[in-house]
């Protein structure tokens, strides 16, 4: 079979999408009424999962839109949706995918990602966080893929994908698989700027796509480093805009696709207004110079008795 190159998959991606992870979880009226706003806004860009249970809030906040006249057809809107770890097992790709388009109520996804390089065990279970004896021994990446190949084939998603796949990975990934993964998605913000598999997914056309581009304040997995930055807080000030609005400029100079999550439409509104300013050669030599460190370090996935043992084997040393 021969070797399909990403960009021949993925259909014209939105630079901005809006994230669907929400913590605290936002009730499903609240998440559906700020879909619909942030389509009447001009989000074009939606990202869910099953594990984040917002895939029927997407589709709800879709089909009111068409219903409204805000777009002409769910066609107008990119949609991504991502594979869970209890349903990374071979034989369970396909139904699961199958099961995400009842959830969203469309015939496909524009971008089907795996997770999270793990399985879990028992199959079927969407949880999060999840007992360590959940933890599968072992990873069948190439299985898997091929189960994510079969999705696309059959029209199900029309682009495929990875989450949370460090450089290492993503080179085993594209070792072997016929359907060359269109997208990688992962944490990406000033702190943690992901050099080396910038220069991984340059080298073999796979399209970034970055979450936490503020550092996810707030949430068990994010940190504040981001948005205690003084140098990130100086360029803000100098430059009469929001700290956020320069982490995301930053983001989108990388060629990198950004996904925000705010439901507060004055945020939802900032969020997109950076696309008619860009940062100087001075701004961008500070933010290169930021100290990095990995702000999601993963603990959840570590077990002696699962693949990965340590945060170095999870991130294959990339921290």
């Amino acid at each position: 079979m021969p070797k399909l190159p990403a960009s021949a998959l993925l259909p014209t991606m939105p630079r901005i999408g809006m994230g669907t992870a929400a913590f605290p979880v936002t009730s499903s009226e609240e998440t559906t009424a700020a879909l619909l706003r942030a389509i009447e806004l001009g989000y074009r860009h939606f990202d869910t999962a099953r594990l984040y249970a917002t895939e029927g809030c997407v589709g709800e906040a879709v089909a009111e839109a068409v219903r409204r006249g805000l777009i002409a057809s769910r066609a107008d809107l990119f949609v991504t949706s991502k594979l869970w770890c209890s349903d990374a097992h071979a034989d369970r790709v396909v139904p699961a995918a199958r099961e995400t388009l009842r959830n969203l109520g469309m015939e496909y996804v524009d971008l089907f990602l795996v997770h999270w390089p793990l399985s879990l065990t028992p199959p079927g279970k969407h949880k999060y966080p999840f007992p360590k004896e959940d933890i599968a021994p072992s990873f069948d990446m190439e299985g898997v893929w091929r189960g994510m190949e079969e999705c696309h084939r059959l029209g199900l998603a029309r682009a495929i994908g990875v989450s949370n796949f460090s450089p290492r990975k993503l080179e085993q990934l594209l070792s072997f698989a016929a359907v060359r993964p269109a997208v990688n998605q992962v944490e990406m913000n000033p702190m943690w700027q992901q050099r080396k598999l910038r220069e991984v997914c340059r080298r073999e056309g796979v399209q970034l796509c970055g979450y936490s581009p503020l550092g996810a304040k707030g949430t068990p997995w994010g940190s504040s480093a981001v948005m205690d930055s003084a140098v990130l807080q100086e360029i803000a000030g100098n430059k009469g805009k929001t700290l956020a609005q320069i982490c995301l400029r930053w983001l989108y100079e990388q060629g990198v696709v950004l996904l925000v999550k705010s439901y507060n439409e004055k945020r939802m509104k900032e969020n997109l207004d950076i696309f008619d300013w860009e940062l100087t050669d001075e701004e961008r030599k500070k933010i290169s110079q930021l100290p990095q460190q990995r702000g999601l370090p993963g603990l959840q996935f570590i077990s002696d008795d699962g693949p990965y043992k340590s945060v170095e084997d999870l991130w294959d040393g990339d921290m």
